[in-house]
């Protein structure tokens, strides 16, 4: 029997956070409860102490910025310390030839949690498999899933929403590689009658197998091919970069042409965008947005969906660490 983390089922403590399968929407409305106390946590200047003594290791084997740095400041701003390996393919044992399972034995016995980002999917399960003893964070594997991103994602549509049922949301970008809509559509699946439509290049369209899960599991799915078909007035946009890393030869030739073949603009916004619409994006951005938009109040993705993927992630850290 292959392994599978546990669901969280009211209790995270101690417990993998691989996958949004995991989560029912009672365990996200316990997360994003804590998850405003934590805001006023961060507001106040000074560490709490709820993760004093405690230490977590963030291993990235990708480059980050946001995620590796908004869980180091959710370590801190809960008084506790962080063990940091970015890069470890180069700059730790890994480089001489340390197995993945290894540098996971290794550093549960210096920490109370581990946090890790790998370029190959299912790496995070293999990870959460082989630590005994500290639970196993995962912070994106591959084209696989970015749970924490998600679960910030879905923070900020019910803040700017109010709701998680119900919704139109529109995904645009590399669908067949972004981490962060696979996850945020198993996220969205966990509520009823939502419907997404997706806006892909045909090289980038969601794979067959995902398009059926996920369909399978309660979002109505709706295949668009360009930006005229977009809905009016939709809840949310979530807007993504193609991924270069990830793209195979043939597409990667025509990486130029593919990573601005969709742009949120002001006629865009004009034309379909509605007065509550939010546009959202899990960044980092490279041309995809018009940086005009970033003062238009619609655009979260540098302000609201920033700040809470802090609060969630102190959030999660407390829960998954103590319990409380």
């Amino acid at each position: 029997m292959s392994f599978e983390p546990q669901k969280i089922n009211g209790k995270f403590k101690g417990k993998d956070i691989v996958s949004l399968d995991q989560f029912s929407p009672k365990d996200i409305d316990i997360l994003f409860k804590l998850a405003k106390k934590m805001k006023v946590v961060a507001a106040n200047g000074k560490p709490s102490q709820i993760l004093d003594g405690k230490i977590v290791t963030l291993i990235f084997y990708e480059p980050s910025s946001r995620t590796f740095g908004s869980f180091g400041a959710s370590v801190k701003q809960l008084g506790g310390q962080t063990v940091d390996i970015l890069n470890p393919q180069v700059f730790s044992s890994v480089s001489k030839g340390e197995t993945l399972e290894d540098t996971i034995r290794v550093f549960e016995a210096y920490s109370d949690a581990i946090v890790i980002r790998h370029p190959v999917a299912g790496t995070a399960k293999i990870a959460a498999e082989v630590a005994k003893f500290v639970p196993i964070i995962n912070a994106g594997d591959g084209i696989g899933e970015h749970p924490t991103q998600t679960l910030l994602d879905l923070c900020t549509i019910q803040e700017k929403e109010g709701k998680l049922d119900n919704l139109t949301g529109v995904m645009v970008g590399d669908l067949l590689n972004g981490r962060t809509v696979h996850s945020l559509l198993k996220g969205l699946s966990l509520y009823k009658n939502n419907t997404v439509y997706l806006l892909s290049p045909k090289e980038l369209k969601l794979s067959k197998q995902d398009f059926q899960n996920y369909s399978s599991q309660g979002v109505k799915l709706i295949e668009i091919s360009k930006q005229e078909e977009m809905p009016k007035n939709a809840d949310f946009w979530y807007w993504t970069r193609v991924q270069k890393e990830r793209l195979q030869p043939k597409s990667l030739k025509n990486y130029e042409n593919l990573k601005t073949r969709f742009i949120v603009t002001k006629d865009l916004i004009d034309k379909k965008a509605g007065k509550k619409t939010i546009i959202m994006h899990p960044l980092p951005r490279v041309g995809e947005i018009d940086p005009e938009i970033d003062s238009d109040p619609r655009a979260v993705y540098l302000s609201s969906q920033v700040r809470n993927g802090m609060y969630i992630r102190m959030a999660l850290l407390s829960l998954v660490i103590t319990g409380k």
